[in-house]
C-alpha cells in the first residue's frame, strides 16, 4: 500500500527530489557527508546587510567540549530584543546549524529577534544526555549574555524541527525543573517526541512512508538512548513524551502533517499540554509528509506553514 494518493498535489514533486537513503551504523557517515554535499550544491542565499552573523564557542557541560553556536542578530534594533534558541533537526544523528541558516536569517530580519542556533553533539558518538546538555549550555549562555546582546532575558524562547523539536521539548522540561533560566515559549515543528512510536502496535497505516520512516526512526532513537526504543526507565529529558508532568511549561506551538510519522505523538503531546494548563497552538497540515517544506517550498501548504509559525512567533515574542 502507498499513501502517495493522499499527498497534497503541490507536494508531489518534492517526493521526486527527496533523497532516498538507508540509515544504519554502516551508512551513517556516508549519509552525513551526503547531506552536507547536498547543502553545498544549493546556491547560497544573498547575505542580508541588516543581519550580523557570527560564530561563538560557549562553555559546554562539565567535562565536555565547548559548544559551537551560530548567532544571527539584527543591526540597529532596540536593546530589549526577543531571542530564539534554535535546535536543528536530523533524526538525532546528523545535521548542523548551517542547514537552517536561510530560515534563521529570515527570522532575525523579519521578527527583529536574535537567533542562536546550537551545534549540539550527535549520537551515537554522544548519546543522551550529551545533546540536551549542550542545548542547555547554549540556553544558559544566551541568558547570561542577554544584556551584552541587547536581549530581553524574559523573552528568550526555544524552537526546533524534527529531532530538534524533540530536543527543544526536552530542553523546556530540563529548564523548568532546574529553575535556573526562564523559557518564554517553545515552537516545535513536526517534533520527534516519543520513542514508543517505534514499538507501538498497530502502526498508523497512513503515516511514515515518506521522509522519515519507521526504520530510520528506530535507528535514530536507538542511537540517542543507547538502548532499544520503548524500553523502561527512559528519561523525559531524552524523550519529552515520557514526562509525567507537563504543567508549568511555556506557551507552545506544534505543527505536523497528516502523513508524518510523528502525527499521533505530536497530537497527543499537544493534548496533554492542554490538559496540563499550557497554552497550545496546534496545526495539522493535510497531505503533508515529514520535511515537506524543504522539498516543496513554493507549495501553498508550505507557505501556510511558514506563515503560521512566523505569525505565532511574532505574537508570542510581544508578550512580556
Amino acid at each position: 500500500m502507498t499513501t502517495r494518493n493522499l499527498v497534497d498535489p503541490e507536494l508531489l514533486p518534492g517526493l521526486d527530489v527527496f533523497p532516498a537513503f538507508e540509515l544504519t551504523s554502516g551508512s551513517l557517515q556516508q549519509v552525513r557527508e551526503m547531506s552536507k554535499q547536498l547543502r553545498l550544491l544549493t546556491p547560497p542565499s544573498p547575505k542580508d546587510a541588516s543581519i550580523v552573523e557570527r560564530e561563538v564557542r560557549v562553555p559546554g557541560p562539565a567535562g565536555a567540549p565547548d559548544v559551537r553556536v551560530l548567532v544571527y542578530a539584527p543591526v540597529g534594533q532596540r536593546q530589549d530584543k526577543p531571542a530564539v534558541l534554535h535546535v536543528h533537526g536530523g533524526g538525532y544523528v546528523m545535521g548542523d546549524p548551517e542547514m537552517s541558516e536561510v530560515r534563521n536569517r529570515t527570522w532575525a530580519s523579519q521578527l527583529g529577534c536574535v537567533v542562536a542556533s546550537v551545534d549540539y553533539r550527535l549520537p551515537p558518538e554522544s548519546p543522551h544526555p550529551g545533546p540536551v546538555e549542550d542545548c542547555y549550555a547554549a540556553l544558559k549562555w544566551l541568558h547570561r549574555e542577554a544584556p551584552r546582546l541587547g536581549i530581553d532575558s524574559q523573552r528568550i524562547g526555544i524552537a526546533g524541527e524534527s529531532a530538534g523539536g524533540g530536543l527543544a521539548a526536552a530542553l523546556a522540561l530540563l529548564a523548568r525543573d532546574r529553575g535556573e533560566v526562564n523559557v518564554a515559549y517553545q515552537a516545535l515543528v513536526y517534533p520527534m517526541l516519543d520513542d514508543r512510536t517505534c514499538v507501538n502496535s498497530p502502526r498508523h497505516p497512513y503515516t511514515g512512508e515518506f521522509g522519515w520512516t519507521h526504520d530510520k526512526n528506530h535507528f535514530g532513537w536507538s542511537c540517542l538512548l543507547g538502548c532499544e526504543p520503548g524500553s523502561s526507565d527512559v528519561s523525559s529529558y531524552a524523550v519529552a513524551a515520557r514526562a509525567d508532568d507537563l504543567s508549568r511549561l511555556p506557551p507552545t506551538f506544534i505543527s505536523v502533517g497528516t502523513l508524518d510519522l510523528f502525527l499521533e505523538e505530536d497530537m497527543e503531546y499537544a493534548r496533554r499540554l492542554m490538559r496540563a494548563g499550557v497554552l497550545v497552538e496546534l496545526h495539522v497540515y493535510p497531505g503533508a509528509y515529514h520535511g515537506f517544506e524543504l522539498f516543496a517550498p513554493q507549495a501553498c501548504v508550505t507557505r501556510q506553514a511558514v506563515n503560521d509559525l512566523a505569525s505565532w512567533l511574532q505574537r508570542v515574542q510581544q508578550r512580556r
